[in-house]
């Protein structure tokens, strides 16, 4: 279902900013760092796999604002 809302220009470019906090981030670059290394434990496959999810999910909610704002990510 294709639908149009109008929505404020400031909530679109404040989804266009989200972005992982530090922490997450960290997290996230520690776990792909220790599975290029072979070292991952299972459970920490299911966070690095919660977390990419998560990570794809927001670049593109966010690069769909960005379109939406006509500028480039």
């Amino acid at each position: 279902m294709n639908s149009t809302i109008d929505a404020p220009v400031d909530w679109v470019k404040a989804v266009g900013n989200l972005h992982f906090p530090r922490k997450a981030d960290r997290r996230l670059q520690e776990l792909m760092d220790r599975n290029n290394e072979g070292q991952l434990e299972e459970s920490e496959r299911e966070e690095l796999e919660a977390l990419v999810e998560l990570s794809e999910q927001l670049s593109l909610v966010r690069g769909e604002a960005l379109q939406i704002l006509a500028r480039q990510p």
